[in-house]
Order: structure tokens, then C-alpha cells, then sequence
């Protein structure tokens, strides 16, 4: 069927929560209503990206832009696009510093420097119709594999895409693949891992939400090239939608001859299942992923032996992330030498992050290797919210460190961030102002990893413990000097020693806030001061009796009755006494100062 309009309406989880389902489902209802259902084509797809300004829609061919739509637009849309050929002005997406409507995508600065191989089909196809795949040159990398290259050939030109392991330790593809093809074993695994557990990051559940198949032409390849019948896609059961566009793509792919037993009458087998993760950050350590994969508790253990010599049930396995395989079917359709063009000599393709935090523009960013932090959080983030000062960017998650405004200008690869006192991570990009406290980060950082901590070797167990204490001793205002050299030898033992990588980088974002924002530490611990007002222990509301006009709302906002008004003889020349707060019985909860319209009430 011919049809003059296309509408894509997004369908990732950040839409889906904010009514984009119903958003879809009202479209269709009222392309019938207003019998137009011939006319235009209604697809549900993965992530735009954009999050920030979704739910999006997507109208084409005019390449219109929606913006923040509700389902009650649905209507509108219909009758003046489809049925009269009129864009809803009001729903365009306008650009900040213009204030005009985006004609195209290509208008909108958050994607002008974008660069989209792993998202390549995300909140362009319908994630659910493996043809929409196909079209757009999916499984035709996989025909030269199964029909034309040995598994030699295959591994030589994942080895000249230069394509480095996307779940943060950057090992080469092609030689982790190559290791476990030449290794000896009764059979072979391969495992994606998706679990993806990192505060702020969804790069991964993204892909498979809006692309699945990609997923699985990538792993179908890997068996292939390393002579594995059997894979595994290891994901967290938090991720309902993720989960269910995976299986509906698995069965697809089972009932076109993609997967199962002779595999397009190649002779080749391979297939696909899908083990729930309960959520635990360590599992994304491949040790402890494999552990818990075969049923056991995920804990990492020792290496050597590596899994690519000894990994699932004690067999050759290869693991990596969702991003790495999204990556194979693009090298195998349009060969290595092309993916090596993008990035650093060092650092090959693009690298997808989740642009979160204190940034205007949000949402998921693919950019190539060597791309600035300055280009990411100021010209495709937007910059910084309320304008606001820039003061830091988390990379890697809490194992990365926290990068300043030194090294905005620094190209993002594995070596430079390694090199700064960061790393790359999965891609999760947290940006920070002005208003957040390197402490309180920090302090976070380390609660999350005291509790995903699998307890088994000492360096972490007790260490992240004994780092959260410190910090939280110092945000309390109790902090010595010493506590700091405490932070840092402690950090730098875990570093050493520690069994896996959790609590061998859990101290990153500790060091690195010491290294880079020393004086905030100092001044948490000399002066009892947070210049964040975060520390709530060294927060300290006071009333300007000069300034209060003695109307007392500050008092009958605060909780804790600890806000009463000062002897009237005291001041004979006010008509009301101004108020005074009890610092003692004080909450620091901040209703006073919110409450009061005279800005009466100072916070420091």
C-alpha cells in the first residue's frame, strides 16, 4: 500500500511512561475517525534520542518535528497534516536561542553533530517488524557471513573496523573473539551482556528497545566466526519493554530461518535465550555474569583463566555488551575499512552516551570517537540549565571520575579519559553545576557501591565501607584532615587489590573530586561549610531582622515548631518583631526559605 504520510511516534521507555502508547493508539483511532487510514501509516518506534522534549512525534515527508505531545493532540494532528496538509506550529520543536521552528532534523542542534551507527534504526523502523529491519540492509552482513567468509575472514574485519569492547574496558573485538575461536572446547557460548546496571545509563535497553534485531545479527555473526551454537542475552529484568521487543524479534527471526537449526540452509546452528538478571550492578562484571547465568550467585572470581578460554560452564565464551554486537552488523554489510574511518587511530566508530543531569538537552547522544566534552554538553546538550555554571561531568558511571571544565576541550576516547582520571564506562555522562557538592557526589557514588558490592573480597567490602563513613563523617561537619589522606590511601588500595573491577575503580569518584575540588573538602571540614547547601548537616538558615517583616508564614511552615518571633521590646521601631529560628531543633528541611516572599531568610 502506497501511503502520503508516515507518522513515527517514539516508543521508548522515557515516552512510553509520559502516555506515548496512548499517544499511538489515539493517532490510529483518529486516522479511522476522520477516514484517513489509507493515507497515513502510524508505526510505534525505539528511542529519537531526545528525551528531554518527548513524547516525540515524527511526520513524514515534511520531516515535521513534534515536541512534548499529549494524547488529546492526536486529533489535531490528523485533521490539519493528514487531512489538510497544514504542520501543528505549536507542537514544532523550537530551537532555545532562535525561537524557530525546526523544518527538518537536521535544524535541530541536538543532532547536528551526531553521527548514528548503533542508533542507526532507532525512531526510524518499527522495532517489531523484522521486515522494516531487513529493509534497511539488516541480515544482508550476516549472508556474506554464513555464505562467503570463513570465520578467519569474519574476525579479520571486525579486526580492521578497529572496534574496541563498548562495555567499558575498550578490549579488541577481534582479538577476544580470535581467542576464544582458536581455544579448545566440547562447545562454545556466546553472551550478551545487557545488564547495563550504571545510575543514569539506559544506552543499552535503548538499543534493544528500538532495534533489536541488530542484537542478533551481531551475536548470530560472533557464533559464527568463534564455531558457537549458543547464546545467551543476559538482561535485567527491570527491563519489561527491552525484554518483550526481544522476544517478539527472537521468534521473528526463529520463523524467518534466522536462528535455529540450518540457519538459511547453511548448515550453520545457532540460537538464542534470554536469562533474567535481578538487578545486581556486579553482574556486569563477566565473571559474575557467567556465575549467574549458570544459576549460581553472581560473584566475580579470579583470572586467568579468562572466559574466552574457560567461561560458561567452563567452555570458550566470548561476552559483550548490547552496543559492541549493534556494532557487527554494520562492519559485515559495509565492511571494517568503513567503521574505521570514524573516530581516533586509537579509538574506531562512535560511542553512544546518556546525556543526563544539569543540561538543557538530555537524552541518548551518538557522536564519533574523539568528539569533545565541550561539543557534547554545550553544543548538543544545549549547555547548562537555568543558567547556571558549569562545574563537572560524570563519565563511566561510579566508575568513572568526575572531569572539570580543563578538560572540556579534551577528545572523548579510551586513552584520554583513562589518562584524565576518568574512563569511559558503558556511556553514562552525568553533567553537574554549580548547585552540586563534590562530597555529596562522591558520597553518593559510594552508597551505590557499598550496596552493590557482592561482599567477597576484603579491598572492597571493607573499603567502600570505610570510604562512605569518611565522606559521610565529613558532610556531618566532622571532618579532620587526616580523613582525607585516609580517603585517598584507601582508594588507592582498593585500586590495587581489589577482585573485580567494582571495587578496583569504586574510588574514582572519590580521588578524583579530592584531585579536582580539594578546597570544597577543605572547606567541609575547617570552615563547616557546604557551598552547595547539598550537606544538610552544615546548612544553616537565618532570618534578616532587618529584612523580616514579621508576618510569620516562615513559622507556620516549619515543621518543627522550631521558628518564633523575637521580643517585640527588643525592636520598638518595627510593627511586628521579626522571627528567629531555634538552629538547634532546625530540620534544615528549607520550607522557611521557600516559603518567605521578602527573601528575609539567607541559606549557607
Amino acid at each position: 500500500m502506497a501511503y502520503n504520510h508516515f507518522i513515527l511516534c517514539c516508543g521508548g521507555t522515557a515516552c512510553e511512561s509520559n502516555k506515548g502508547k496512548e499517544i499511538y493508539e489515539e493517532l490510529i483511532k483518529e486516522a479511522a475517525a476522520q477516514n484517513v487510514t489509507g493515507e497515513v501509516q502510524i508505526v510505534q518506534t525505539g528511542c529519537f534520542g531526545f528525551c528531554e522534549q518527548g513524547p516525540i512525534i515524527k511526520v513524514l515527508p515534511e520531516e515535521s518535528f513534534y515536541v512534548n505531545v499529549k494524547p488529546e493532540d492526536a486529533k489535531e494532528i490528523i485533521a490539519e497534516q493528514i487531512v489538510k496538509g497544514r504542520e501543528v506550529k505549536r507542537l514544532l520543536y523550537k530551537e532555545d536561542t532562535a525561537k524557530k521552528d525546526a523544518s527538518s532534523v537536521e535544524d535541530i542542534q541536538f543532532y547536528q553533530k551526531q553521527f548514528r551507527v548503533v542508533l542507526r534504526n532507532c525512531g526510524v523502523i518499527d522495532p517489531e517488524n523484522i521486515d522494516e529491519y531487513i529493509a534497511r540492509e539488516g541480515y544482508s552482513g550476516l549472508e556474506k557471513v554464513l555464505f562467503q567468509w570463513t570465520q578467519e575472514q569474519t574476525i579479520e574485519e571486525v579486526k580492521t573496523s578497529g572496534l574496541r569492547g563498548r562495555g567499558g574496558a575498550g578490549f579488541p573485538t577481534w582479538l577476544k573473539w580470535d581467542l576464544c575461536r582458536k581455544a579448545q572446547g566440547e562447545a562454545k557460548y556466546v553472551i550478551c551482556n545487557a545488564d547495563e546496571g550504571d545510575p543514569g545509563a539506559y544506552m543499552d535497553r535503548s538499543t534493544i528497545e528500538g532495534d533489536p534485531h541488530s542484537v542478533i545479527e551481531g551475536m548470530i555473526t560472533a557464533g559464527k566466526a568463534i564455531g558457537s551454537h549458543q547464546g545467551f542475552v543476559y538482561i535485567r529484568a527491570e527491563y519489561p519493554l527491552a525484554i518483550d521487543r526481544l522476544k517478539i524479534a527472537l521468534k521473528q527471526a526463529q520463523d524467518y530461518g534466522l536462528l535455529g537449526k540450518n540457519i538459511l540452509g547453511s548448515g550453520f546452528d545457532f540460537d538464542i535465550e534470554i536469562r533474567l538478571g535481578a538487578g545486581a550492578f556486579v553482574c556486569g562484571e563477566e565473571t559474575a555474569l557467567i556465575k549467574s547465568v549458570e544459576g549460581n550467585r553472581g560473584m566475580p572470581v579470579p583470572k586467568p583463566p579468562f572466559p574466552a578460554n574457560k567461561g560458561l560452564w567452563q567452555q570458550p565464551t566470548i561476552i559483550n555488551n548490547v552496543e559492541t554486537f549493534a556494532n557487527i552488523p554494520v562492519i559485515t554489510a559495509k565492511g571494517g575499512a568503513w567503521l574505521s574511518k570514524l573516530g581516533t587511530e586509537k579509538s574506531k566508530g562512535t560511542k553512544v552516551f546518556a546525556l543526563t543531569g544539569k543540561v538543557k538537552n538530555s537524552g541518548l547522544v551518538e557522536v564519533p570517537m574523539g568528539t569533545t566534552l565541550r561539543e557534547i554538553v554545550f553544543e548538543i546538550g544545549g549547555g547548562i540549565k537555568d543558567g547556571k555554571k558549569f562545574k563537572g561531568v560524570q563519565t563511566g558511571g561510579p566508575s568513572g571520575g568526575i572531569l572539570t571544565e580543563k578538560s572540556l576541550d579534551l577528545p572523548i576516547d579510551f586513552e584520554t579519559l583513562a589518562a584524565n582520571g576518568s574512563m569511559m564506562g558503558s556511556g553514562g555522562m552525568i553533567v553537574m553545576d554549580e548547585d552540586d557538592c563534590v562530597v555529596d557526589v562522591a558520597r553518593f557514588y559510594m552508597e551505590f557501591c557499598v550496596d552493590e558490592s557482592c561482599g567477597k573480597c576484603s579491598p572492597c567490602r571493607i573499603g567502600t565501607t570505610q570510604i562512605l563513613h569518611l565522606l559521610e563523617k565529613i558532610a556531618k561537619g566532622n571532618g579532620e584532615d587526616e580523613d582525607i589522606i585516609k580517603l585517598e590511601t584507601i582508594g588507592a588500595a582498593m585500586t590495587k587489590a581489589s577482585l573485580c573491577m567494582l571495587g578496583g575503580t569504586a574510588a574514582n569518584p572519590t580521588l578524583s573530586t579530592i584531585r579536582n575540588f580539594r578546597e570544597e573538602y577543605m572547606e567541609h571540614i575547617h570552615d563547616k561549610k557546604c557551598r552547595s547547601g547539598k550537606c544538610k548537616s552544615l546548612m544553616r538558615f537565618t532570618i534578616d531582622p532587618a529584612k523580616c517583616i514579621g508576618c510569620g508564614v516562615c513559622a507556620k511552615k516549619c515543621p518543627a515548631n522550631c521558628i518564633a518571633a523575637e521580643d517585640a521590646a527588643k525592636y520598638p521601631d518595627k510593627k511586628k518583631p521579626p522571627y528567629v529560628i531555634d538552629q538547634g531543633a532546625c530540620l534544615k528541611c528549607g520550607e522557611c526559605f521557600n516559603a518567605c516572599k521578602f527573601k528575609s531568610i539567607t541559606k549557607g
